[in-house]
Protein backbone atom coordinates (compact mmCIF):
# COMPACT_ATOMS: atom_id res chain seq x y z
CA UNK A 1 0.00 0.00 0.00
CA UNK A 2 1.41 3.08 -0.32
CA UNK A 3 2.11 5.65 2.06
CA UNK A 4 -0.53 7.97 3.32
CA UNK A 5 -0.70 11.95 3.06
CA UNK A 6 -2.14 13.34 6.35
CA UNK A 7 -1.08 16.92 5.94
CA UNK A 8 -3.31 19.38 4.86
CA UNK A 9 -3.15 19.40 1.20
CA UNK A 10 -1.05 23.12 0.20
CA UNK A 11 -3.61 23.94 -2.50
CA UNK A 12 -7.43 23.12 -4.63
CA UNK A 13 -7.28 20.51 -6.92
CA UNK A 14 -7.55 20.80 -10.56
CA UNK A 15 -10.33 17.78 -10.32
CA UNK A 16 -11.67 15.99 -7.94
CA UNK A 17 -12.89 12.37 -7.46
CA UNK A 18 -16.35 12.21 -6.81
CA UNK A 19 -18.59 8.91 -6.16
CA UNK A 20 -21.36 8.57 -8.70
CA UNK A 21 -24.45 6.43 -7.85
CA UNK A 22 -23.65 2.63 -9.29
CA UNK A 23 -20.89 2.47 -6.74
CA UNK A 24 -21.74 -0.57 -4.56
CA UNK A 25 -18.57 -0.14 -1.38
CA UNK A 26 -17.17 -3.17 -3.00
CA UNK A 27 -19.00 -5.78 -0.90
CA UNK A 28 -17.23 -3.84 1.89
CA UNK A 29 -13.93 -4.10 0.73
CA UNK A 30 -13.05 -0.81 -2.03
CA UNK A 31 -10.52 -1.07 -3.90
CA UNK A 32 -10.66 2.55 -4.96
CA UNK A 33 -10.50 2.98 -0.80
CA UNK A 34 -6.91 1.21 -0.68
CA UNK A 35 -5.00 2.85 -3.78
CA UNK A 36 -5.84 6.57 -2.51
CA UNK A 37 -2.46 8.27 -0.78
CA UNK A 38 -4.75 10.36 1.65
CA UNK A 39 -5.60 9.34 4.70
CA UNK A 40 -9.52 9.33 5.48
CA UNK A 41 -10.30 10.65 2.03
CA UNK A 42 -12.27 7.81 0.78
CA UNK A 43 -14.42 6.82 3.61
CA UNK A 44 -16.94 4.05 3.71
CA UNK A 45 -20.25 5.25 4.73
CA UNK A 46 -24.20 3.74 4.90
CA UNK A 47 -25.82 3.52 1.08
CA UNK A 48 -29.34 5.61 2.22
CA UNK A 49 -30.54 4.21 -1.25
CA UNK A 50 -29.63 0.67 -0.50
CA UNK A 51 -28.37 0.27 3.35
CA UNK A 52 -26.89 -3.22 2.97
CA UNK A 53 -24.90 -2.06 0.43
CA UNK A 54 -22.16 0.42 1.95
CA UNK A 55 -20.97 3.11 -0.74
CA UNK A 56 -18.32 5.32 -0.68
CA UNK A 57 -17.75 8.63 0.05
CA UNK A 58 -14.75 11.21 -0.72
CA UNK A 59 -14.25 13.96 1.31
CA UNK A 60 -13.43 17.10 -0.98
CA UNK A 61 -11.48 19.02 1.51
CA UNK A 62 -9.12 16.00 1.52
CA UNK A 63 -9.26 15.03 -2.40
CA UNK A 64 -6.06 16.12 -4.27
CA UNK A 65 -7.13 14.86 -7.59
CA UNK A 66 -4.48 12.72 -8.08
CA UNK A 67 -6.72 10.29 -10.25
CA UNK A 68 -5.29 6.84 -8.47
CA UNK A 69 -8.38 5.92 -7.06
CA UNK A 70 -9.52 5.50 -10.82
CA UNK A 71 -6.30 3.87 -12.81
CA UNK A 72 -4.72 1.40 -10.81
CA UNK A 73 -5.76 -1.80 -9.29
CA UNK A 74 -4.78 -4.58 -7.06
CA UNK A 75 -1.03 -6.18 -7.55
CA UNK A 76 -0.11 -3.50 -10.68
CA UNK A 77 -3.19 -4.46 -12.72
CA UNK A 78 -5.01 -1.55 -14.43
CA UNK A 79 -8.87 -1.36 -14.23
CA UNK A 80 -8.84 2.13 -16.53
CA UNK A 81 -11.27 3.02 -13.30
CA UNK A 82 -13.91 1.63 -11.60
CA UNK A 83 -14.86 -1.61 -12.01
CA UNK A 84 -18.32 -0.30 -11.72
CA UNK A 85 -17.51 2.95 -12.97
CA UNK A 86 -18.72 4.06 -9.92
CA UNK A 87 -16.04 7.33 -9.82
CA UNK A 88 -16.56 10.55 -11.67
CA UNK A 89 -13.01 13.12 -11.96
CA UNK A 90 -14.99 16.54 -11.94
CA UNK A 91 -13.35 19.67 -12.15
CA UNK A 92 -13.09 21.81 -9.61
CA UNK A 93 -14.75 24.91 -10.92
CA UNK A 94 -18.09 21.98 -11.65
CA UNK A 95 -18.01 20.91 -8.16
CA UNK A 96 -17.68 24.13 -6.29
CA UNK A 97 -20.43 25.89 -8.52
CA UNK A 98 -23.28 22.41 -7.14
CA UNK A 99 -21.74 22.72 -4.08
CA UNK A 100 -19.69 26.06 -2.81
CA UNK A 101 -16.63 27.10 -2.85
CA UNK A 102 -13.84 25.03 -0.85
CA UNK A 103 -11.80 27.40 1.49
CA UNK A 104 -8.45 25.98 0.12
Amino acid sequence: MAELQTEKRKRKPKILAFINDSCTGCSGSPVCQDLCPVEDCMVLVQNEAAPIFPRIWVDPLKCIGCKKCTSKGPIGTYLEGCPWNAIDMIDLPEWEGENGELPY
